[in-house]
């Protein structure tokens, strides 16, 4: 399913990632590819929006990470063009990660140095008027743990460019497709996009901004299981 649309769009994916400001062209059809997959593996989707993005401007989206399908998730949601954080083993899978090396910034979770590069890289994107999209808890925590700690990057980030942190919540992504074999199934991805959470102004409280996010998606993924 993440072959098929890459081998027919190739020659239009290849031409979009020539140039950096061809990145919008790019993204328009990862959208497609994205939408694709959902509906090829039996996924539908359910969003609701608190509030949403406006165009033309630069954001900060951020979720809890459960599966490999919340990257297909966000890119069905969200019509501004954003970059992906992520980390760099996913290069590895064929097709899919030679637009990904090319496309997304890649970090190395083990080297501080390949962390500072990926801020470095998040800002020029950023002055380009993109949009970023990290997973705080920087990876797939272990299927116990409903939501794991957050890491520091993605609230920098955006208190630095003031840009506005827009938390979102999956509920579904680990019921319906785990990292455990022979587990999930067809059927309802649910998703909600929360009011943002502006940051003009507020240049000293990543620790308050980071914990303020963690407990909106905490609290929503622990009252969606009552």
């Amino acid at each position: 399913m993440m072959a098929i649309p890459i081998l027919i769009m190739f020659p239009f994916l290849f031409l979009s990632i020539l140039k950096e400001t061809w990145y919008p062209y790019f993204f328009m059809m990862a959208r497609i590819w994205a939408k694709c997959i959902l509906i090829g593996m039996g996924f539908r989707t359910k969003v609701v929006f608190e509030q949403r993005p406006e165009k033309g401007k630069s954001y900060m989206f951020v979720a809890n990470h459960t599966s490999m399908i919340d990257i297909m998730l966000m890119l069905s949601i969200i019509e501004n063009p954003f970059v992906f954080v992520g980390k760099k083993e996913l290069a590895k899978i064929p097709l899919f990660g030679f637009f990904y090396k090319r496309t997304c910034i890649l970090v190395d979770r083990s080297s501080p140095k390949s962390r500072m590069e990926v801020f470095e890289r998040a800002q020029k994107r950023l002055k380009q008027g993109m949009s970023i999209c990290i997973f705080p808890e920087g990876g797939v925590p272990d299927e116990s743990i409903v939501l794991d700690e957050f890491k520091d990057g993605a609230f920098r980030l955006a208190l630095e460019h003031e840009i506005p942190v827009v938390p979102m919540t999956f509920y579904d992504n680990k019921k319906r497709f785990s990292y455990t074999f022979f587990s999930g199934s067809p059927g309802q991805l649910r998703a909600k996009v929360h009011h943002f959470i502006e940051t003009k102004g507020k240049s000293e409280i990543k620790k308050t901004l980071k914990t303020e996010v963690r407990t909106l998606i905490l609290n929503e993924l622990q009252n969606d299981s009552k």
